[in-house]
């Protein structure tokens, strides 16, 4: 097996011209949902906040829901695809997220709040299937293409920068006077084309040996100090983003009183700031060290929080909001590469549904949250709760360079 990229170097190998596809495709299906994602996390947020009028303790619920359809569908997703492929596993699950988004538009006209949550369930089922597009990347690709490829495909994110947000504003009264009920519409067509363009993936299933061997027990696998520290980095690093992106929309429309088209803006340059890095943060790892990237991204974060708790001005949220993004692309692009070197073939399918499920439980969590902590304590109490995460992924990423030092230093020392 791989040893972690801080101590060797993988032997160089041009990748190919399926891999190349393999990166175009899904960085498109990428761009697609996360502009569906995008859209999903303006929208349903506010029609959270419209359905329930003055009590915003449970307007984060939708994208809570979603969150929990995720992490409900990670474990599964994931071995679907090791049973039927991932091109079949992709088509699948983007049905059921189209049938959810269509759901919600037809709960929005009928003011149904619990239909509405539970469209929003099946779209995040689909959403656990679509974070596998980072993972399927990587799976036929040389080594040293790894990390390109992965950032590659994150990178195509960006459009969802632009296109999710402006989305909403132009198809957000398209159904007459039952507000964003078009929005899901559209993110029903975005979630169906995903699942035939995926069509052009070619990725090879797994052999008869590999379907066969079981590989070693998953708490084996995820014990391992690089393990560790990849789950920490991804879950971390997700949830911190996670708990100010979903409060950011309460706290500039209703707290601060700013207009829908700030805070369209606000949450369009943090996505760019999510996704535009990724066209050279797997170059940054391949020149850096994954571990020192993860350490930078952090840092970043720290600093999103610091301008978020000096002032609450459309600037203040932009700048702070755009630093969170770039931070999370360090971070959680690193939890990923970290995380490729740590299993077989035959033991992918465990070892990442295990992962996104620690994953987006951690961020339904945060999500749930953050309504709450923003209308009981305010907005500088939900950036407050993101210090100690922080801390701790610099912790962990200190932790597994010196032990890789010390490894290195005792190889040296052997006869």
């Amino acid at each position: 097996m791989q040893q972690p990229s801080e101590c060797f170097k993988a032997e160089l190998t041009m990748p190919s011209s399926r891999d190349k596809r393999n990166v175009l495709v899904l960085a498109i299906c990428q761009g697609l949902f996360n502009s569906g994602r995008g859209l999903t996390f303006l929208a349903a947020t506010l029609t959270g906040a419209n359905m329930l009028g003055d009590d915003l303790r449970f307007a984060t619920v939708p994208i809570t829901m979603m969150l929990v359809g995720t992490a409900a569908g990670t474990i599964p997703s994931a071995h679907l695809m090791r049973w039927l492929g991932r091109k079949a596993g992709f088509i699948i699950t983007s049905l059921i997220g189209t049938v959810g988004a269509i759901l919600s538009m037809y709960a929005l006209l009928d003011n149904s709040f619990i239909g509405f949550n539970f469209g929003i369930f099946l779209f995040g089922l689909y959403g656990a299937a679509a974070q596998q597009y980072r993972f399927a990347v990587a799976d036929a690709a040389p080594d040293n293409f790894k990390a390109k490829a992965i950032s590659l495909v994150l990178a195509a994110g960006v459009l969802g920068a632009f296109i999710g947000p402006e989305t909403v504003e132009l198809t957000k009264d398209v159904l007459g006077s039952t507000e964003f009920a078009g929005t899901f519409v559209a993110l029903a067509l975005f979630t169906l084309a995903t699942g035939i363009i995926v069509i052009g993936i070619d990725i090879p299933r797994l052999t008869r040996e590999e379907y066969t061997d079981k590989g070693r027990p998953l708490g084996e696998i995820l014990l391992q100090p690089v393990a560790i520290v990849a789950v920490i980095s991804a879950t971390l690093g997700y949830v911190i983003m996670n708990l100010l992106m979903t409060a950011t929309p309460l706290a500039m429309l209703v707290g601060e009183g700013h207009v829908f088209n700030d805070t369209k803006f606000v949450i369009e340059w943090h996505a760019v700031g999510m996704f535009a890095p990724g066209f050279f943060t797997g170059s940054l790892i391949n020149r850096f060290s994954v571990l020192n990237v993860i350490i930078v991204g952090a840092i970043l974060q720290a600093a999103s929080v610091a301008i978020a708790l000096i002032g609450s001005s459309v600037p203040h949220f932009w700048v702070s909001l755009f630093l969170l993004g770039i931070g999370w692309n360090f971070v959680f692009t690193g939890g990923t590469k970290l995380l490729t070197e740590v299993h077989t073939p035959s033991e992918r399918a465990k070892v990442q549904g295990m992962n996104d499920f620690i994953v987006f439980t951690g961020m339904a969590i945060a999500s749930l949250c953050a309504g709450t902590v923003y209308h009981f304590l305010g907005w500088q109490w939900v950036n407050f709760a993101a210090l100690p995460m922080i801390v701790i992924i610099l912790i962990a990423v200190m932790w597994l360079k010196i032990s890789q030092r010390q490894l290195i230093t005792d190889r040296q020392l052997e006869p």
